[in-house]
């Protein structure tokens, strides 16, 4: 039997499973051949020795007068052999072991090994995925279809990644390395499954995590993150050291930094604002690249009232909402919007309790000039972000108010008037 511990010691060390466990279910199967061989009744033990692998079994025996089942009882001289102070009614524990049960255990043995080793290799692989869930991990496409694209993970395993879960737009041919979020390992009854995705919000902030060694390091922390995958994403980060400017960590000399994750989402625009824990000051931050006259929080609710410049609203607002859409997903507050015009028509209710009518439009230049500081804001970078706290995997997009941006309230929205914004206030096609 010492070919049996070689082949366990070899296993323990290839594939890490444990021998101790693998001798205990080898002793756990040979009860089936126990009771072919000694009923079912019989009250036996298998035991196998951890150092030679011998493998004897052991069954509990009453001592009687007369013998009824030679499996269950022995008579007194024959206890005597065993125990010399044996007497009647006594229990004693002798080995039962037969011929061929040494052939017998040396199959179920062989068994037990082969199956443990596919459950040992399917637990390490499932271990290995599950350590990496919530996680980026780099996968190679093996097959293009209608369904969406099979991918080799590691080597290790394949999954799909299904056409919902891919940035619309983007086309991959066999042989392609493409960057995938680890949603969720899951066991099921065919073993286990590992979902992934490049539409999930969390995609783009293991990406900045990767990138940015000061997101990583927790200098610099990602608030809040709004996306739509393929178009847009709003991203709003914090600095925990005064001296450390978190928009410009998440740039980088000219755009490096962010250009880098822009091309791992194949263009995708991101936005990256100052979070601030004034919900107002957040807001207005938000709604960048659109300049703000008013913000008006309303007691007791998750809702605020805008105002920006009547040449702007277009853009506050962006395409078909889009602007304001991602503001209220990175903020969590429902946003309604108003140009100054439409602001007065309706009331001072528009207005927070700082608006002054003199107020300034020419704004603070400082803050808003649109040839950006260069070290902050590249000409070259484009500002889109979204939020990964605030994000819900199952959020649903009509659960924003759209009536709030209805083409009835916004009829005088026009998409032309947003696109000959960005030409006239553009260094290039990214910059907003």
């Amino acid at each position: 039997m010492s070919e049996i511990i070689d082949a366990l010691d070899q296993l323990e060390k290839e594939k890490g499973i444990s021998k101790e466990v693998l001798m205990e279910a080898i002793e756990k199967s040979l009860d089936s051949a126990c009771e072919k061989d000694f009923g079912k009744d019989t009250d036996y033990e298998v035991k196998m020795d951890r150092t030679t692998g011998k493998i004897q079994v052991f069954a509990n025996k009453t001592v009687v007068d007369v013998i009824y089942d030679t499996h269950r009882e022995m008579t007194l001289e024959e206890a005597k052999h065993y125990d010399p102070e044996a007497k009647l009614d006594d229990e004693i524990r002798v080995e039962v072991t037969t011929k061929d049960f040494g052939r017998i255990a040396a199959q179920k043995a062989r068994s037990i090994i082969v199956q443990a080793i596919k459950e040992g290799e399917r637990s390490a692989v499932f271990d290995y995925f599950a350590s990496k869930e919530k996680d980026i991990i780099t996968g190679i496409v093996q097959k293009v279809n209608d369904r969406g694209l099979t991918i080799s993970l590691d080597e290790k395993m394949e999954t799909i990644l299904s056409e919902q879960e891919m940035i619309p737009g983007e086309h991959y041919r066999t042989g392609d390395r493409i960057k995938l979020y680890i949603v969720e390992v899951k066991k099921n009854p065919k073993g286990f499954k590992v979902v992934v995705s490049r539409t999930h919000p969390d995609l783009v902030k293991r990406l900045f995590e990767r990138e940015i060694s000061e997101v990583a390091d927790g200098t610099v922390e990602i608030k809040s993150i709004s996306r739509e995958a393929g178009s847009r994403t709003k991203i709003a980060v914090y600095s925990n050291d005064k001296n450390v400017d978190a928009v410009g960590a998440c740039v980088g000399m000219s755009g490096t930094r962010v250009n880098n994750i822009v091309d791992d989402l194949k263009g995708e625009k991101i936005d990256i604002i100052e979070w601030s824990e004034d919900p107002a000051v957040f807001i207005e931050h938000a709604l960048s690249p659109s300049k703000v006259i008013s913000v008006r929080l309303l007691d007791g609710e998750k809702s605020a009232k805008v105002v920006v410049p009547d040449y702007q609203l277009s853009l506050a607002i962006g395409k078909e909402g889009q602007n304001a859409r991602l503001a209220a997903k990175l903020t969590g507050y429902k946003i309604d919007i108003k140009s100054e015009s439409q602001a007065k028509e309706l009331g001072e209710e528009y207005y927070d309790d700082n608006y002054n009518d003199d107020y300034d439009r020419e704004y603070d230049n400082e803050k808003y000039d649109d040839d950006y500081d260069d070290e902050k804001y590249d000409d070259d970078y484009d500002r889109d972000g979204y939020d990964d706290e605030e994000y819900d995997e199952d959020y649903d997009r009509e659960d924003y108010d759209d009536e709030e941006y209805s083409d009835e309230e916004y009829d005088d929205y026009d998409d032309e008037e947003y696109d000959d914004y960005e030409d006239e206030n553009s260094g290039s096609d990214d910059k907003e």
